[in-house]
């Protein structure tokens, strides 16, 4: 069988960084093709030079059997070749079926829009993948699964024969997930070539056929699926064995440090909320997307305050009406979105870390820029990140060191709580087993953690308790001892026939 793509010892230089040293690849039709590796490893850059968004600087890329050179975006779309990307790439403020629109069809100043076809055309679209989404909503008004669930239309109404998903299911629910996996495999069916990279192994188990690990820019081996496990999939990414992603409990619960009363917020759909969490204690907060955990968060930090029930820090009752007043207190709170709220690309590490405490730091205007660099240097050690120095900006720095400037910016306000918002979210396997020593090492310091996550095998194995919430309540809090994924998700799911904790 002909291959639909063909790489042949791709290599790409950004000035003296080799990101690609010799990479092989090679697609089939009708084939779902995992692409593995490292934050680092080249997976990115590897489909920019598939895309046509950079030039390679040697190798070769045949593309349906017939050698491409000077690949531009424009003619990968010719060729059929379509990415979707996590962060979607649509115009907000048009329709859905606007942006489907534009994205299929060819215009010029003349050419005349056929407003019902395009709403027809996107209305099958979305009915294709299960997308319950209007073709006249904005897609401003959109969440982000539901771009994501737009960009798949795109791909799909562009007859694309090679189909790039790079990180899915990132911000996707379960039942979107379930979409996402049957679109794939309806892909897959119709002899479309599918190249999917996640992080997330089970998935790469579920759809993949082979898979392909980068490492350090180059390919390390082509595998059947079926021929690996788990171990054998991690050790081949990282270069090594990763004893334990999930570091066992250490020491015993302390003291009350948070203890929420019927804690609500009208607001943002939360209520009676009734929640201790101890010093030294991982609370792992699960549920499924829109359950009302990250509003919790905000709720606790200020952003959307709660107007309804009590709030106890350290056995006093407080009340947090901002951000700061909740820095002040001794809350942290590491949110989801590193590209939002997360790390300022631009900005030196060292910045970023101080960031929180900016005004105890440079009193009035005295600049304490060797101070700043020596706190900085101090958490780059700790934490094991991996930069050249406090100057790095944070841009140039992988997804899970990003994180851990992120949960160094907090630990420098010396919390007594850190909420962390889907902490490992993106990352790959061996930067997650190290925040995740990192979480547990504070927690075993007398740090009082509550972690959100969509990842159940994460919230069962970093958790000492795990807090169910679904539709803005908590309906189930379980001890480690009897959490296990049917019961976390029973609750989730209110199949259990419970209604409080």
């Amino acid at each position: 069988m002909k291959a639909l793509l063909q790489l042949t010892d791709i290599r790409k230089s950004f000035g003296a960084v080799r990101a690609l040293k010799g990479v092989s690849f090679e697609l089939f039709p009708g084939e779902v093709h995992a692409l593995l590796g490292e934050n680092g490893a080249g997976k990115s850059t590897l489909i920019k030079v598939i895309t046509g968004a950079h030039l390679p600087d040697g190798g070769t890329l045949v593309v349906a059997g017939e050698e491409v050179s000077n690949l531009s975006p424009s003619k990968a779309r010719e060729l059929g070749i379509a990415c979707i990307y996590q962060q979607p790439a649509l115009f907000p403020d048009l329709t859905v079926a606007e942006n489907i629109g534009l994205r299929l069809k060819k215009t010029g100043v003349l050419h005349r829009v056929r407003w019902a076809s395009q709403r027809t055309q996107a209305v099958e679209l979305l009915h294709r993948i299960g997308a319950e989404i209007s073709p006249d909503s904005e897609v401003r008004s959109l969440s982000m699964p539901e771009q994501q669930l737009v960009e798949i239309a795109c791909a799909l109404g562009s007859g694309a024969r090679i189909v790039i998903m790079d990180e899915p299911t990132a911000s996707l629910t379960q039942k979107e997930q379930h979409l996402l996996f049957k679109v794939v495999r309806d892909l897959r069916a119709s002899g479309v070539g599918v190249v999917y990279i996640s992080h997330r192994l089970e998935e790469i188990f579920a759809l993949a056929d082979r898979v392909t690990v980068l490492r350090d820019g180059e390919s390390v081996g082509t595998n059947a699926v079926e021929s690996l496990t788990e171990a054998q999939m991690i050790k081949l990414m990282v270069g090594r064995e990763v004893s334990s992603i999930y570091p066992p409990s250490e020491g015993e619960p302390r003291e009350v440090v948070l203890s929420l009363k019927n804690l609500g917020c009208a607001a943002s759909g939360v209520t009676g909320v009734t929640l201790d969490v101890r010093a030294g204690e991982i609370v792992g907060m699960a549920g499924l997307v829109g359950a009302g955990r990250t509003e919790l968060a905000r709720i606790l930090f200020g952003i959307t305050p709660a107007d309804s029930g009590e709030i106890y820090l350290n056995g006093e009752r407080i009340s947090i009406s901002n951000p700061r007043e909740a820095i002040a207190r001794g809350i942290a709170y590491v949110p989801e979105d590193r590209r939002r709220h997360g790390v300022i690309l631009e900005m030196p590490i060292a910045h970023n870390m101080t960031m929180a405490i900016h005004p105890k730091f440079f009193p009035g205007s005295i600049l304490r820029f060797k101070a700043e660099s020596l706190l900085a240097r101090d958490f780059i050690r700790d934490l094991g990140i991996k930069a050249y120095g406090p100057e790095a900006p944070g841009g140039s720095l992988s997804g899970g060191n990003q994180q851990k400037v992120s949960v160094a910016r907090w630990l420098a306000t010396k919390p007594k709580l850190l909420i962390l918002d889907e902490p490992t979210q993106g990352v790959d396997v061996g930067a997650k087993s190290e925040i995740h020593k990192i979480i547990r090492g504070l927690a075993k310091e007398g740090l009082a953690v509550l972690m959100i996550s969509s990842d159940l095998p994460e919230v069962l194995g970093m958790s000492d308790r795990v807090a169910v919430m679904r539709v803005g309540k908590l309906v189930e809090l379980i001890s480690k001892e009897n959490a296990d994924a049917h019961t976390v998700m029973a609750a989730a799911l209110g199949t259990n026939g419970k209604d409080a904790a």
